[in-house]
């Protein structure tokens, strides 16, 4: 069956080139009406130019239709305002991917705080500003999908990327939360982790191969499907080459002891138990932390 979104109005961030731009333009081939959004900085966040329109040009040159919007993420009025167009002009929103971002590398040792707020500020805060800024219309039409942008840094870490790391575990986090709020509503929220070779990733020292192998054309396939109808909720797909992975927070059942073995010494003889992962399981809201736990008590008599 093809994946279509024709009647669809779809909002992506950062669209102005890389991974952003090829959303875009699949989304739009598919018959969604795009709304280009990119503030044209460079790779650290500094400077504006006109990239957004090149990407709506080309949309326009195969027959789609699409839009240009410069705002910032990390304007929330920005947001608002990008939203609000494109109700007007199109009478809704019903596909958000928050792509936009920045990246101030260094170790954590010479980072200022600076580049550390900035960086959340964009990714963490600037997502959540854009998702604010639809979601009231994605509760009153019943229908909303949205994509937030993880990364592998995020999720297993990266040497001097500690800003980056926290922004982007944050926004599954976020994903986490807001999949459960939005569920009754149809508004479905995914989380992923691309690896492409981009402009963000081009100096990484990749062989020029493999380099290619992540293009991002090979990213946008998984990211076209979690925004879809038939989209699963509350993933993290990896993607990357061709390659498609899923991602997943689990919980161990860990050991419940008794009084007595409460202490920092009980936790050390116990460690080996606390940490087999036999029996894990993937948790899809954190109560389920807490009636882990009450299972765990009421199994050794500690809850009688």
């Amino acid at each position: 069956m093809t994946i279509s979104f024709e009647n669809r109005v779809a909002i992506i961030t950062g669209a102005g080139g890389g991974l952003g731009r090829t959303y875009a333009l699949e989304l739009a081939r598919r018959g969604a009406r795009v709304v280009v959004n990119d503030l044209g900085g460079s790779r650290d966040g500094t400077g504006h130019s006109d990239a957004a329109l090149k990407v709506v040009e080309e949309i326009e040159a195969a027959g789609g239709t699409a839009m240009s919007n410069g705002g910032n993420v990390a304007e929330f009025a920005q947001m608002e305002e990008m939203v609000a167009h494109a109700k007007e002009k199109w009478g809704g929103v019903h596909v958000l991917i928050n792509n936009a971002g920045i990246l101030r590398d260094k170790s954590f040792a010479k980072m200022t705080m600076e580049d550390f707020e900035l960086v959340v500020k964009i990714h963490l805060i600037g997502s959540a500003n854009a998702t604010k800024a639809v979601w009231e219309t994605m509760r009153e039409q019943n229908y909303g999908r949205i994509l937030m942008t993880a990364s592998s840094t995020g999720l297993f870490g990266n040497f001097g990327q500690a800003n980056y790391g926290a922004a982007k575990l944050g926004l599954a986090g976020l994903t986490k939360t807001l999949y459960l709020e939005g569920a009754k509503n149809n508004i479905r929220v995914n989380t992923l982790a691309p690896v492409a070779g981009t402009r963000m990733t081009e100096d990484l020292g990749m062989p020029e191969a493999f380099f290619k192998a992540l293009a991002p054309e090979n990213v946008t396939p998984a990211a076209v499907f979690l925004v879809s109808e038939d989209a699963p909720t509350n993933m993290i797909i990896g993607a990357g080459a061709g390659v498609y992975q899923a991602a997943f927070v689990t919980l161990t059942p860990g050991a419940a002891l008794p009084p007595e073995e409460r202490t920092a010494e009980g936790i050390a003889a116990h460690w080996a138990q606390i940490i087999d992962r036999t029996g894990e399981i993937v948790p899809q809201s954190g109560s389920e932390q807490s009636q882990a736990i009450v299972a765990a008590l009421s199994k050794m008599g500690g809850l009688g």
